[in-house]
């Protein structure tokens, strides 16, 4: 019988010859700054969990005692079920913590990006995003029947280049950005976007992943931190990174909330979060509406870390928040860079194509506040041994 599964093969066998090829490595505990991955004891430095949240105290009682009360599935599509308590509690909630009219939960921010924007545009529609946003927006894009078009990274002029040429053309035109880019850590310049947004009649669409938590008063976001209240029409955020769960969400108006629970895919065809994550998510939320504390001890421990390798001469790119990548330059370099910094007791990914372009390859490090300066001094003496023994630096 022929292996009609051979080409598979062949693509695997390419993988290993460009030395890109991986396998998972496996962590036997919770997710936090030092795990036990392979069975060995590392300094995690490659987990979206910015504020040391999904291992937190707090947050495993409320999802215990949800769990005790609800079960541990949600049932059924909303549609069908109805919603539980726990999830009309926290779209109220993070209407209030993010300061807009209503929210809409999803069971991840992928599901966010491709639900939200297929239902809010249509034929004669225009979506302009940038040329380096989210795979999530990208996938979203293609699934609406709109058109499209793209603008050079955070290029205002080359943003209305486009908007000059196109937007008599169409009915709505949709401007999406990321708030946060997440392999390079720099900011969408959103007052300027939310100005041509303006002159230009359209509406404007941040994804906030990595700005949730993050940046603007106790976390509130990339929105928040230009002081953009209101100004922006769909805000999309994530509960699986610093708020430590899991889930995405809509920040937007009522009639748009509205319209997605009868036309967003995801929350029609998909089962809702489940009661105990829902729990938990509200606990963090709090949490970071309570105090600002777990912010803080993450700009603090990204300042340290980051001026610490600047000191040592590797290239941190142009991030302005947590996210620091290390840029090492080919693939298969970039996978040894990170393979010897695990020998050494060091977690980080090596980031390389197709998710950054071809020779644009980075060991993504990923601050925490749960991080010790221990746990970052290890980190440092590491990059600075491999750096060496690699001549990055």
């Amino acid at each position: 019988m022929s292996n009609k599964l051979k080409y598979i093969d062949e693509k695997i066998e390419q993988l290993k010859k460009d030395g890109v090829y991986r396998t998972l490595p496996v962590n036997y505990g919770a997710c936090t700054n030092v795990i036990n991955l392979n069975g060995k004891e590392v300094v995690n430095l490659s987990s979206n969990n910015y504020l040391g949240l999904a291992n937190h105290p707090r947050v495993k009682e409320a999802s215990q005692k949800a769990l005790e009360k609800y079960g541990v599935g949600a049932g059924s599509v909303r549609t069908i079920v109805g919603n539980q308590d726990l999830l009309e509690d926290l779209e109220t909630l993070l209407a209030e913590f993010k300061h807009e009219e209503a929210v809409m939960c999803f069971q991840s921010g992928l599901n966010c990006n491709i639900g939200t924007i297929q239902a809010i545009v249509e034929k004669g529609d225009l979506i302009i995003s940038d040329e380096l946003n989210h795979a999530s927006i990208i996938d979203g894009v293609r699934l609406a029947r709109s058109d499209k078009a793209v603008y050079k990274h955070n290029d205002m002029h080359d943003l209305e280049r486009i908007l000059k040429e196109k937007r008599d053309d169409y009915r709505n035109v949709l401007i999406i950005t990321d708030g946060v880019f997440s392999m390079d850590g720099d900011l969408a310049p959103l007052p300027e976007i939310v100005k041509l947004s303006k002159q230009y009649n359209c509406l404007t669409y941040v994804d906030d992943a990595h700005g949730s938590g993050v940046l603007g008063e106790s976390g509130r976001g990339t929105v928040d931190h230009f002081g953009l209240h209101g100004e922006i029409d769909f805000i999309i955020g994530t509960l699986s990174k610093a708020i430590g769960v899991v889930g995405g969400y809509v920040a937007t108006k009522q009639n748009v909330k509205e319209w997605l629970l009868h036309r967003a895919r995801p929350l029609l065809f998909s089962t809702a979060l489940p009661p105990a994550a829902t729990a938990a998510t509200i606990e963090s939320v709090k949490m970071l509406m309570e105090s600002d504390e777990h912010t803080k001890t993450l700009w603090d421990n990204a300042h340290y870390f980051k001026k610490a390798l600047k000191d040592l001469g590797f290239n941190i790119g142009i991030s302005e928040t947590p996210i620091t990548p290390v840029m090492i330059g080919s693939e298969a370099k970039t996978m040894a860079f990170s393979k010897a910094l695990l020998d050494e007791g060091v977690f980080v990914s090596g980031i390389v194509f197709p998710t950054v372009p071809l020779g644009k390859g980075r060991c993504r490090v990923m601050i925490s506040a749960s991080h010790t300066k221990a746990d970052l001094d290890k980190a440092i003496q590491a990059f600075e041994k491999v750096g060496k023994q690699l001549s990055v630096i």
